[in-house]
Formats: structure tokens, sequence, C-alpha cells
């Protein structure tokens, strides 16, 4: 940091000559240059600091509901992984894949306000079950509806709307095609693709090949067609999909 300032202030002193500029003045210049490098240093590291700690709360949160259920253990983190991976797949910039990161792993929150006789429960929903089921999304928006970063950035759009079908016949609103946010399109893949290779009460789990050729099944349907071609494409072997912690690359 020193050595930066002094380099930018003697070049202002030698070749940008400024009338009446002394040798007093070229070192108070460089002790006000020295002394804004360090307070902006130490705001960035606070910041980053913040940041961390907003991290390590979001993934406490998320895996608060992941415990209730030992079935869905660890859920969030892999949409997420998913989401991210899909995210980079479409070239997405940093900004936009750290909020994906984020509202993935807080999709499902709103499964805390459940009754854990349905969200546990071992056999078919009936109808009514499968309608409170249904709620969640509705319940983790108005969960973290006060925080204003989630408003702007797209985090609560995930939440609110990551079960929404391309064809409209998805929930809550019935948006349909690009009145989906395109953030809550890309976890609508990774929930599936995660819900279809996992263990699940209600159901057992599919093949990895099985549940990819799912997703290839609904496109335009379920899911947007450009979400699933960039996830399929994290398996075309050009690239390291790691599932249960093992590299994974299409059988096809």
């Amino acid at each position: 940091l020193l050595m930066g300032n002094l380099t930018v202030v003697t070049f202002r002193f030698f070749f940008i000559p400024i009338e009446s500029l002394t040798l007093g003045i070229f070192f108070t210049r460089l002790l006000t240059y020295f002394v804004t490098t360090l307070i902006s240093a130490a705001l960035m590291k606070y910041a980053l600091k913040i940041k961390n700690h907003h991290l390590e709360l979001i993934h406490a949160l998320s895996s608060a509901l992941d415990y209730r259920d030992a079935y869905t253990m660890n859920h969030s983190l892999d949409v997420a992984y998913y989401a991210v991976r899909i995210a980079e797949q479409m070239k997405l910039p940093k900004g936009s894949i750290d909020i994906i990161h984020t509202g993935a792993l807080l999709h499902d929150i709103g499964k805390i306000g459940i009754p854990e006789q349905i969200l546990m429960k071992n056999g078919k929903l009936t109808v009514e079950e499968y309608k409170t089921i249904q709620t969640h999304p509705e319940i983790g928006f108005k969960m973290l509806s006060h925080v204003g970063a989630y408003r702007e950035n797209g985090v609560l759009d995930i939440v609110l709307h990551h079960h929404e079908r391309y064809d409209g016949t998805g929930y809550p609103k019935g948006l349909k095609g690009k009145e989906i946010p395109l953030y809550a399109r890309i976890v609508a893949v990774a929930d599936a693709f995660d819900a279809m290779t996992s263990e699940r009460v209600y159901g057992d789990k599919c093949d990895i090949e099985a549940s990819l050729k799912e997703l290839e099944k609904n496109r335009n349907t379920q899911f947007d067609p450009l979400v699933v071609d960039a996830f399929l494409r994290a398996f075309d072997g050009k690239h390291q999909m790691e599932i249960n912690g093992k590299p994974v690359t299409r059988s096809v």
C-alpha cells in the first residue's frame, strides 16, 4: 500500500507540477493517500466480515430446515450447488451467481411453517395436505420480505417462484415462460434434479441418467429449455459435475 501511494504521489510531484508544490506538501499528500488507503482497506475488511457473517446465517437457516427431515438433509446445499453450476454454464455475472446461491439456500425456508406430520408423512399426501405444502413459497416470502436487499436483488423471487412451471401450470402465481424470474427458473431445475436423485419419504430416488432424461423430457413444459440445456452441459464430459462428492458425466 505504501509503495503504491508513494508511486502515485511521486508521479504527480515530478510529472504534473503544480505551482508552490514543496517537499512538505509532497509528504503531506503522501500521508493523506496512505491514511485514505488504510481507511479503505479497513472498510473493505469490515464489509467482507459482514458478508461472511451473513452467509453463515443463511447456512444456519437452511440447515435448520434440513435437520427437520433426515430425508432432505443437505437438500438446500445440493440445490445451491446445482443452481450455481447452471448459472456458470449460462455465463451469468458473479453478482448474479451469488444471488442465486443465496436464494437456492433459502428456497424452501417456508417449509418451517408446514406442520411436521405433513412434511414427514410416510406415504402419498391427500389433496388438502398437498395444498398445505404448496403454501411454503408464500410462507418463505413473508418470512424474508422484511429484508430489503432480498426484495431488490431477486432472492425473494427465487423463494416465491421456484415452483412455477414454464407452461404456466405451477404455483403460487401460475406465471408462464419468461414471466417467471430467471433466477427462479434456474433454481426450479436444480431443485427438481435433487428431488429426483435423493431418497424421499414420498418416493424412491431415480438414477442420474433417468433424472437427466426427465429434465430433457420436460423442456418447454415444466422447465425453461435454456436452463435445462445449461444444466446438461455440466455433464458433457468437458466440465466436472460432482454428486455426493464424486465426479459424474453422462453415460450416453
